[in-house]
């Protein structure tokens, strides 16, 4: 029997928290650095692995 593909990793934080760590960094009128930039795309992978784990299987 074939081995089933292996489900991504849950996120470890909530969306909220998530969420709240992005709006964190758009304080200053959405400027950011380029550190700042690189946190907010590891932040919205983030959101996408919390998003794609919330979200249940039909039947």
């Amino acid at each position: 029997m074939p081995t089933p593909p292996a489900q991504p990793p849950r996120a470890a934080r909530s969306l909220a928290a998530v969420n709240e760590e992005i709006r964190a960094l758009q304080v200053d009128g959405g400027l950011l650095s380029p550190e700042g930039r690189c946190r907010y795309e590891e932040l919205l992978a983030e959101w996408a692995a919390a998003v794609r784990g919330d979200v249940t299987e039909a039947a």
